[in-house]
């Protein structure tokens, strides 16, 4: 009897270990995105060290993939802080008003936030379902050595200042971003302090900045072709018959037409690996569509962000699969197609669709 109830007991701390992980992953995969601007840069850091107490709790890695796409993506698309700012306010909101200039159409930044509300409790419902019942059982998983450029660096002491000026760096980085509005101005106050307390040794900065400068290169250059696309677009003329033929395709149905731009986003994302890459391309073509079936404003912003970010959490290229997978596969043993892109495919794109569509008929 007290071997069970022992038994009993220590299967309660285990799930109780697991619902912190979980939580712990999520609050860090939003700040990565609005407190402290380093995006997935904290994968393969934090995770690889982990994957030995998520093998002795057998906890599914597929849940693991599901709990970090979703700090990810859900962070840009509702907190208008960091990444969320670039994406709410300079791509959707800017892009939106662009292909609205002729139409004498416009929306304002502090709408999108909350036009956004309502699809990502639809990525909550998906992670629930996930927690709950896709991947609540266990899985077995073998202690196998991590790869050599994956194994955690060594440990560093850290001093008592040193900790303090991590902390005046934090803040700094989103104090100067709420301020200035400038992600880039935050994010040189936080590295200027980190310099300063001697965190990263001077011979280590150079290659600290400039291996951020290569993964934000990438995600620059998509964004500038994508913008290019859509302008493109504008400039020959051809979107109002696109728009007259796309009306005459769908019918006069609005429920019909709402669900067929989501399932375009879908399509544009997942080849491109990029919501800020997506919703310039669509803007053009989904305001005057939006304005054609009679969608407000709030419904417009919900219909592109939501199209935009739709495929995100499901594309084999996006950053928001990648980095998982460079964290849990670090001992070889978490496949990126079957346990993070499929995964975050059912459990967000399904929801987002359902919700986005939703929230397009109700704003």
């Amino acid at each position: 009897m007290l071997d069970i109830v022992g038994r009993s007991d220590s299967e309660r701390n285990i799930e109780k270990t697991k619902w912190g992980i979980y939580i712990l992953l999520v609050l860090i995969s939003v700040a990565s995105g609005t407190i402290v601007p380093v995006h997935i840069a904290f994968i393969p850091l934090l995770i690889p060290p982990l994957l030995l107490v998520f093998n002795k709790m057998e906890l599914d890695r597929r849940i693991i993939s599901c709990v970090i796409c979703f700090g990810i993506v859900a962070k840009y698309m509702v907190f208008p802080v960091g990444y969320g700012a670039i994406y709410l306010n300079d791509i959707l909101v800017y892009s939106i008003n662009e292909a609205g200039q002729g139409l004498g159409f416009s929306v304002a930044r502090g709408m999108a936030p909350g036009a956004m509300v309502i699809p990502v409790l639809g990525m909550l419902v998906g992670l629930l379902v996930a927690f709950f019942f896709t991947y609540r059982k266990k899985r077995v998983y073998s202690d196998a050595p991590l790869k050599a450029e994956e194994k955690p660096v060594q440990e560093r002491k850290l001093l008592p200042l040193q900790k303090i000026l991590i902390l005046v760096a934090v803040v700094s980085t989103l104090g100067v971003q709420v301020m200035t509005g400038s992600m880039v101005f935050g994010g040189m106050v936080g590295f200027s302090i980190l310099a300063l307390s001697g965190v990263m040794k001077w011979s280590e900065q150079d290659t600290v900045f400039d291996n951020g400068m290569r993964m934000m290169a990438m995600v620059g250059f998509i964004m500038v072709a994508a913008a290019g696309f859509a302008a493109v677009m504008r400039a020959t003329g051809q979107v109002p018959d696109l728009v007259q033929q796309s009306v005459t395709l769908i019918g006069d149905s609005r429920a019909l037409a709402a669900l067929v731009m989501l399932m375009v986003g879908l399509i544009i994302t997942i080849s491109i690996g990029s919501s800020f890459s997506t919703v310039p391309i669509i803007a053009a073509i989904f305001v005057p569509l939006g304005l054609e079936y009679g969608f407000s404003a709030l419904a417009i912003i919900a219909l592109i962000g939501t199209a935009g970010a739709l495929g995100d959490a499901g594309s084999p290229v996006s950053d928001s699969t990648l980095g998982p997978t460079v964290g849990l596969n670090a001992d070889r043993q978490h496949d990126h197609i079957w346990d993070t892109v499929v995964p975050t495919f059912i459990h967000f794109n399904i929801p987002l669709i359902i919700f986005g569509w939703i929230a397009a008929m109700i704003l």
